[in-house]
């Protein structure tokens, strides 16, 4: 009969020193650990010297496919970009390379900077591709495809040759031969520091001032109210990745009125309450669909931003929901100018939920 009662302490006291255990040892009683694959989920980042590179490989060529397929509609077939991305390639010559610094950056006359012109670590090539691209859809690259694109972009600045095949073994000799390599100062104590030989000495000599100071100056901006919403509503164009969720622009700052309100006609039908309900109940369905497939980062309601308003769709085609359905699925160019639209990867019901909205008219 006293079995019983030892195998529930027994229990009881396992449970408490599992607990003790998960605890964290340097905040007792608040949270516990993160385990070592917890970890290597959050830390994919790749240094200069190429830790956390991971083992991989892939080829110009393949960088090539990958590139027309997820990259060339916001940064150009040859990386030359648009009127809204800067250029990522030009502005190098062979005898850049060489060096390891870029002529270019020291002329006051050359039209712009690209990226390859300035970034002096492949690694950084490598790492915001990994975690950042495509822009729609940020870590779905491979690893085989981050290191193939990585490779396209170098074979279109003449680092590497169009046979070349970028790995984890040989990405250290490509270093070597990027542009701007020697174009990078640790002389400033801020990075890389001592680890990689940078300056210990800060580039400033800078004392705190201890009495008869001036007051400190407030430096603020701000927006005037008819420019604030200029480029549409800035809280509906931000990735669902991050902390940064942007300002709702449709207010004035500070406040929570709108800039501009348009009443609607009061109706005189007894139904149409029960109808508008509905209807702002779908709006609500389909500007989550908007933010979910990162839609509104192009496309503003009522303002073109990279791609059409809605209600300019609206106006060009209007009650037309099959075919605005078929174009989100398809994507397309030349109809809206120079800048493609990729073909969207959503359900048919969901196309056609978001096309029946925007040929209504594009309510919120």
């Amino acid at each position: 009969m006293f079995k019983f009662p030892k195998i529930v302490l027994a229990i009881a006291i396992s449970l408490s020193l599992a607990s003790a255990f998960a605890q964290s040892t340097k905040y007792p009683g608040v949270g516990r650990d993160a385990t070592p694959k917890e970890v290597a989920a959050w830390d994919i980042d790749v240094r200069p010297d190429f830790k956390g590179l991971p083992v991989g490989s892939g080829s110009v060529a393949k960088g090539q496919d990958v590139w027309e397929a997820k990259c060339a509609q916001c940064h150009g077939i040859f990386g030359e970009s648009n009127e809204v991305f800067s250029p990522l390639i030009g502005g190098t010559t062979a005898e850049d390379i060489k060096t390891g610094r870029v002529a270019n950056l020291t002329r006051t006359d050359f039209p712009g900077r690209t990226t390859i012109m300035k970034v002096a670590t492949v690694s950084t090539l490598w790492d915001y591709i990994n975690r950042a691209m495509p822009w729609t859809s940020p870590k779905t690259l491979t690893t085989e495809e981050v290191y193939a694109v990585t490779g396209f972009l170098l074979n279109l600045a003449g680092v590497v040759p169009d046979d070349f095949v970028l790995s984890n073994k040989n990405i250290a000799e490509v270093q070597n031969r990027m542009p701007n390599r020697n174009g990078m100062t640790t002389a400033h104590a801020m990075w890389p520091g001592k680890e990689f030989g940078g300056n210990s000495k800060p580039d400033t000599q800078n004392t705190i001032c201890m009495k008869d100071c001036k007051p400190e100056a407030k430096v603020a901006s701000f927006l005037p109210d008819f420019a604030r919403n200029a480029h549409g509503n800035l809280s509906e164009q931000n990735r669902m990745v991050g902390q940064q969720k942007g300002a709702d622009t449709t207010k004035p700052e500070g406040s929570t009125g709108k800039i501009s309100t348009s009443a609607p006609a009061p109706s005189t039908s007894p139904a149409a309450p029960a109808k508008a309900a509905e209807g702002k109940s779908d709006n609500k369905a389909v500007m989550a669909l908007l933010s979910k497939n990162v839609c509104t980062a192009c496309h503003g309601i009522d303002k073109k931003i990279v791609g059409p308003g809605f209600n300019d769709i609206a106006k060009k085609y209007p009650g037309k929901v099959d075919y605005i359905a078929g174009k989100i699925k398809s994507g397309g160019s030349g109809v809206w100018g120079a800048i493609p639209m990729p073909a969207q990867n959503l359900s048919d019901a969901d196309a056609k939920l978001i096309a029946e909205w925007i040929a209504n008219g594009s309510h919120k």
